[in-house]
């Protein structure tokens, strides 16, 4: 899922669940002083990255956007950790309080872990068909995103705005030839991807441009003058700063990069490619986990699904092999009943109403955001992936599931109740949306995002279809069991790509080998890997930690074992890294 990726810890941290501070002493000055620090922090780090702010709601750096490809940006972010690392050091943590003191430990691996970062060269491959900012903004630009387009200023605000992405565009130009130069050049097959990305938004006229969307809603409130500046605004911003610009930036892509683009797949071909992907199995896995150990575990779980999978087909009857039941439900005109885009959006509608009222059995609580799902935008939807994007910190924006839907004749719904319980309820909605809520966790740590834990628990979540009334069509039930697959095929994918030399297309053939879904879904996704190294694995690494600390405690609570307890207690403090979890779980235990 792409949304706020905010690095990740991964040292083993004390927890929460430390003695409650009224039993030991604490040291009230130096509590107040390193409050004044974590807010600092967050206040500097919004600053830094306003487009955070804006997700959150945060409105007051909405005309800004700096210029994260250039080489001052990079020195100014290091030089931004690296003084709160010098700060944080003169803390002294064993006087502050068990709350504060996971916050200390923390922010410290954030700190060293954001310095470690800096010393790749990840400006040199600015865009790619799934992270580049061309995505992000464009969501934003369509004016039914997180950037707010209700008054005079909000509207000035985004002309701002639009102006530094343009100069930050003009800068990824820049930075792809000196990338190409040092031999930091995209794989050919996700250069093609990006072509048709840019060609889109290099498209006239200028009123169907999505950048020119919001100038076609100007509320009717505004004063006429207003609306007649605003919409010349628009006007020029689209027709002599955007287009022009993605016309060239899609020329050079076309003409100079996609001839020069690189024939292997993985991040480890690059200068510093090795070490990078090292780097990146920690921040998304939390773990000190091998390439090598991550690969066989991804082996081991294949072998484990196949097994079960091979349950549902002899249930349903299916005579053949389970590579001919892959292709029967890729193929099943019975699963593709969809003539329009909104019956899709229908079909999670009624899931979410069909399972909605088994939920009190599971959770104490709810969050308070709403929730919507909506069709991905055209723009990119024919290289997205179904996901979350978060609502506002307020509430006042609501969560949203996208789904894409490029050909709806061709839409499966095999899997629908699965992808809906991890994208949305009770998966990425009810822990990001709790986590915000949660005003008893300093600001810095209510907006954390840790891949491990948030993507493990939405893929923990997905199995509790049946405690939640669903998967009773037993291919619904396969598609849960499709989507741990797909889960598992990323360990041994991924490390594959990006560590043993594997081929796109000996990564396509594996997936295609060992789960149920379509040839273009699975080519996405292999792209999406290369894309985003390491990413993909926090699921299942996470996944797996979450339903092993969940059996330690059925087995230790015995019949006294309270669901609803234990989803609080993995919830309440927000994304953490899994060694805090289990440390959590077994202090809870220890304390039965």
């Amino acid at each position: 899922m792409r949304f706020l990726i905010v690095l990740l810890c991964l040292a083993f941290f004390a927890c929460e669940s430390d003695p409650p501070e009224t039993e030991r002493e604490t040291d009230a000055p130096a509590e107040a002083a390193f409050e004044a620090l974590l807010t600092s922090y967050q206040e500097g780090r919004l600053q830094l990255n306003p487009l955070e702010a804006t997700m959150l709601g945060d409105d007051r750096y909405n005309d800004r956007l700096p210029n994260s490809l250039t080489d001052e940006y990079k020195a100014e972010s290091r030089g931004f950790y690296q003084d709160y690392l010098n700060q944080l050091n003169q803390v002294d943590r064993s006087v502050l309080g068990a709350t504060d003191q996971v916050s200390y430990d923390v922010l410290k691996w954030e700190l060293n872990i954001a310095l470690q970062g800096a010393d790749f060269a990840t400006q040199l491959l600015p865009l790619d068909q799934f992270t580049g900012p061309h995505l992000m903004i464009g969501q934003l630009a369509s004016g039914a995103g997180a950037q707010p387009f209700e008054t005079v200023e909000d509207y000035d605000n985004w002309l701002a705005r639009a102006e530094d992405f343009a100069v930050m565009m003009d800068t990824a130009r820049v930075n792809m030839e000196r990338g190409a130069a040092r031999g930091y050049l995209l794989p050919r097959s996700l250069a093609l991807k990006l072509l048709p990305q840019l060609e889109s938004l290099a498209a006239e006229p200028v009123e169907e441009h999505l950048f020119f969307g919001p100038a076609n809603r100007i509320p009717d409130t505004f004063p006429t003058e207003e609306r007649e500046r605003l919409q010349g605004a628009f006007r020029g911003m689209v027709g002599q700063r955007m287009i022009p610009l993605f016309t060239d930036l899609a020329t050079y892509v076309r003409e100079e990069y996609v001839p020069q683009a690189r024939e292997t797949s993985g991040i480890d071909a690059l200068p510093k490619g090795e070490a990078y992907y090292n780097y990146l199995i920690k921040l998304y896995t939390t773990t000190d986990m091998t390439a090598d150990e991550i690969h066989e575990l991804g082996l081991s779980e294949v072998a484990r699904i196949r097994e079960a999978m091979e349950g549902i087909k002899a249930k349903v009857g299916f005579e053949g092999d389970l590579q001919a039941f892959f292709d029967y439900v890729r193929t099943n005109a019975d699963l593709m009943p969809f003539d329009d885009p909104q019956e899709v959006i229908a079909n999670f509608e009624a899931i979410h109403e069909r399972m909605q009222p088994q939920l009190d059995r599971l959770f104490n609580k709810t969050p308070k955001t709403e929730f919507e799902v909506r069709r991905t935008e055209a723009f990119r939807e024919a290289s997205a992936s179904a996901e979350y994007n978060p609502g506002s910190q307020d509430g006042s924006r609501p969560g949203i599931f996208y789904v894409p839907i490029p050909e709806v004749e061709e839409y499966n719904v095999f899997s629908d109740e699965d992808l809906f319980l991890h994208e949305a309820i009770p998966g990425h909605h009810y822990q990001f949306s709790l986590q915000q809520e949660n005003e008893s966790l300093p600001a810095f740590r209510r907006n954390l995002w840790y891949s491990a834990y948030g993507e493990g628990w939405a893929l923990y979540a997905e199995s509790l279809g049946k405690e939640l009334g669903l998967y009773e069509d037993p291919y619904q039930y396969f598609g849960m069991l499709s989507a741990e697959m797909h889960r598992a095929i990323r360990l041994v994918v991924d490390t594959g790509i990006h560590s043993k030399g594997w081929s796109r297309e000996r990564a396509i053939q594996y997936s295609l080998e060992n789960e149920a879904e379509s040839e273009a879904s699975i080519v996405a996704e292999i792209e999406r890997y290369m894309a985003m190294p390491a990413q993909a694995l926090s699921y299942k690494v996470g996944q797996l930690k979450i339903r092993e600390l969940r059996a330690r405690a059925e087995e230790a609570f015995g019949d006294a074992f309270d669901i609803k307890a234990f989803h609080d207690l993995v919830l309440e403090g927000g994304c953490l890294p899994l060694a805090v979890l289990e440390k959590k779980v077994e202090e809870w235990i220890a304390g039965a």
